[in-house]
């Protein structure tokens, strides 16, 4: 285990404090969980990266394809903007 020393605004640490108090959980704890769930996320984007660089434009093109041309049902239809059907190579998230 290690332990660091951090500088924090006030107006940061109240929210800290009010934070792990609301969930009943020590500052350490609620910190350590923080950077846990930062690292997570830049790892997952980085795997993700990492993981489109071995896809393949055609191969994909060739999967659209195979998919039929029809409406969706409707409780199967999303409330994405019309331009994401019209530019299917964007992503939503």
């Amino acid at each position: 285990m290690s332990t660091i020393q951090v500088q924090i605004p006030d107006s940061l640490q109240k929210s800290l404090d009010d934070l792990a108090a609301r969930d009943g959980i020590s500052i350490d704890q609620f910190i350590s969980t923080a950077i846990a769930e930062k690292l997570s996320a830049l790892m997952t984007e980085n795997y993700l990266i990492e993981r489109s660089k071995k896809g393949s434009r055609e191969k994909y093109q060739a999967i659209l394809t195979k998919v039929p041309d029809v409406e969706p049902e409707a409780y199967d239809q999303s409330n994405m903007p019309e331009s994401s059907v019209s530019n299917p190579d964007k992503v939503y998230l």
